[in-house]
This record gives structure tokens, C-alpha cells and sequence, in this order.
């Protein structure tokens, strides 16, 4: 029960439609965008290039980059209220916080340089400040709310299409692996009919596996996923297929999308054992950081068999687009050519169930 809940507050959180400011490279992104602004306004009220007002765009930039730092901090401690409200409702409520930050900084900053000397009182009239900066704050932020919102729009656009690409692909077995495992099966009937029917059983579990629609699976389902399929290629490349598995620091509740090693891993075979005469070594390498999973996938290289690497790289291809769809920038895709070896490196941070 939990983890439903668990779960399915991370679906609402992932579906806000404001950036995690929870995260450094938003936050540096933002302190960036705040001081181009106060260079940008500083400019805009600027008679002659000599002498250039230093102080005045010290000061915006002082002021601008508080405002930014205060509204990452509270959007960070509040993103998952926010993010269980109407899209509507939490932008009036985000822009409303942000308003007070700027009144409240305006306010502050007028009062410090009061404080030091560098204005004089009545120099400045606070009040005309602070309408200023408010109307010109609300002009801004809703103008980012916006983008971010439309953003968010066509995000999900692409996660739609992604998805029914995903599962008409679910949903695609490849003609040869269904035909050789029924070849399998119809040959095992009368010599071994309890072996006929542990392939029966594999070959149901690719096609309930293939079916699913689901995100994340547990980690253990993916690699008896991928058992199954082995089972089904050992019993048709007999001697040929030789697969290793390597498992360091994993842990029982990890999760992992659907169908991301079993395709990466029929690849390997199709494309790499079944290659060579006398077959070849598939290696896979499933290693836990604490924050991120890696995976190495290894199979034969034969850099002659052209047809390798547009296989290679549909699979691969599909895999990097549904991990950005998950994990974004965070998820790390490539492939690697040396000797007679073709590694899939893949390594993303892993959500516990």
C-alpha cells in the first residue's frame, strides 16, 4: 500500500509542470537567467556607455539573485503540494509567493543601502520602487509560468507518441524467434514433452512481458524475463551461446523500466553470437552505486558484418529515447567498439520500490 502511494506521488510530482529546483542545474540555470536580466535592465536605463554603473547593476544583480535563490528554495520545499493542485491554481499560488519575494527584497534592499550610506532617505521614493518591481516581477513570471506550462505541453506530446511507439514495439516479436521457438517446441513434443513445455512456458512469459504497460518493473522480473528468453536461444544455439551474468551490490527492492535488458540482450545474440561460426560470449553487468544503476551488456564484434550496427542501433536507439523520457539528462546511453568486442554501457539513477 505504500508504495502505491509512493508511486503514485511520484507520477503527480514528475507530470508538474515547473522545473526541479530541487536540482543544482536548474537552480545554476536560473542564477544565469537572473543576472543576464540585471545586466539587461541595467543596460536599458543607460544614458552613456562612461562611466557604466557598476553599483547599479551590483545592486540588481544582489537583488535579483536573493529573489531567485529564495523562490528555488521554497518551490523545492513545496513542489509536492503544489504539484497535487490544478496546473491554474498552483500557477496563481507560485506567482503570488514570487510577488512577495520581490516586495519583500525591494524592501530589504532599500533599507540595507539606507543602512550603509550609499542612498540618502528620501533619495528614493520606496513606494514608486516597489509598484515598479512588483508589476514588472508579475510581467516576467507569468511570461516563464507560461513557457514552463507550454513546456510542459508538448513534453507530454512526445511522451504520448513515445509511449504508442513503445508499445507497438511491446507488442513486435521478432518473426525468426517466434518460428525457430515453435520449430524448438514442435521437435521437443515427442523425444522430451517436459522440455517442450518449460519453452511453451518461457515463450508465454515474452509474450505477457511484451504485452504489459507498464513503467517500472522490479529488477529480479527483468532478469527472469531475460532467463526465460535465454532458455529458448541456449536449447537453438546449443554450445554456440555461452552467457555470463555479474552482479555487484544489487538490492531486492530496485526497479527498472520495462524491457530494457531483454532487448539490449537479443541484440547481443542476434547481432553479435549468431555472427560467428562458432559462436560467442554474451557478458551482462548489473552493478548498484547507492544512486544510480549501471549495466554493460558484451557480446562479439565482427567489424566485416555490416548488418550488425543498423541492428545495434535501432535497439540501442529506442532504449536511449525511453530512458530520457524517465530519467532525462540524468540517463546515460552509449556503445563502445574495441577488438572483437561490442559493449552497451548504460547507467541511470534507479528508483526503490
Amino acid at each position: 500500500m505504500q508504495q502505491t502511494v509512493a508511486t503514485k506521488n511520484t507520477l503527480v510530482v514528475d507530470e508538474f509542470f515547473l522545473p526541479d529546483f530541487c536540482n543544482m542545474k536548474a537552480v545554476l540555470r536560473l542564477l544565469i537567467a537572473t543576472e543576464l536580466l540585471a545586466i539587461f535592465l541595467t543596460l536599458a536605463n543607460l544614458e552613456q556607455l562612461s562611466p557604466f554603473p557598476w553599483t547599479d547593476l551590483a545592486l540588481k544583480s544582489f537583488l535579483l539573485a536573493w529573489v531567485g535563490l529564495s523562490t528555488c528554495v521554497l518551490l523545492c520545499s513545496l513542489r509536492v503540494p503544489l504539484s497535487r493542485l490544478k496546473h491554474s491554481y498552483a500557477a496563481f499560488l507560485v506567482l503570488f509567493i514570487f510577488l512577495m519575494l520581490v516586495a519583500f527584497f525591494t524592501f530589504a534592499a532599500e533599507g540595507l543601502l539606507l543602512y550603509l550610506h550609499i542612498r540618502q532617505r528620501g533619495e528614493v521614493d520606496v513606494m514608486a520602487a516597489l509598484v515598479r518591481n512588483v508589476l514588472m516581477g508579475g510581467i516576467i513570471g507569468g511570461l516563464v509560468l507560461r513557457y514552463f506550462y507550454l513546456q510542459e505541453l508538448l513534453l507530454r506530446k512526445q511522451r504520448a507518441e513515445l509511449m504508442a511507439r513503445v508499445q507497438a514495439l511491446q507488442a513486435r516479436i521478432r518473426p525468426h524467434f517466434l518460428f525457430n521457438s515453435m520449430n524448438i517446441i514442435a521437435s521437443l513434443i515427442m523425444v522430451d514433452p517436459d522440455k517442450a513445455e518449460r519453452v511453451v512456458e518461457d515463450l508465454s512469459a515474452l509474450f505477457r512481458a511484451s504485452l504489459k504497460v507498464e513503467g517500472e518493473v522490479p529488477l529480479n522480473d527483468e532478469i527472469e524475463l531475460c532467463q526465460s528468453y535465454l532458455n529458448i536461444d541456449k536449447l537453438r544455439l546449443g554450445k554456440r551461446l555461452e552467457v555470463e551474468w555479474r552482479f555487484e551490490n544489487l538490492q531486492p527492492n530496485l526497479r527498472i523500466p520495462a524491457l530494457t535488458l531483454q532487448p539490449l540482450l537479443e541484440n547481443a545474440i542476434y547481432h553479435g553470437v549468431e555472427l560467428g561460426e562458432n559462436g560467442g560470449k554474451v557478458t551482462i553487468l548489473l552493478a548498484w552505486t547507492g544512486k544510480e544503476i549501471n549495466i554493460v551488456i558484451t557480446n562479439p564484434y565482427y567489424e566485416n558484418k555490416k548488418s550488425q550496427h543498423k541492428g545495434n542501433n535501432m535497439a540501442v536507439a529506442n532504449i536511449k529515447e525511453r530512458l530520457q523520457v524517465y530519467y532525462g539528462e540524468k540517463a546515460k546511453l552509449k556503445t563502445v567498439a574495441v577488438g572483437q568486442l561490442f559493449s552497451t554501457q548504460i547507467s541511470y539513477p534507479l528508483h526503490q520500490g
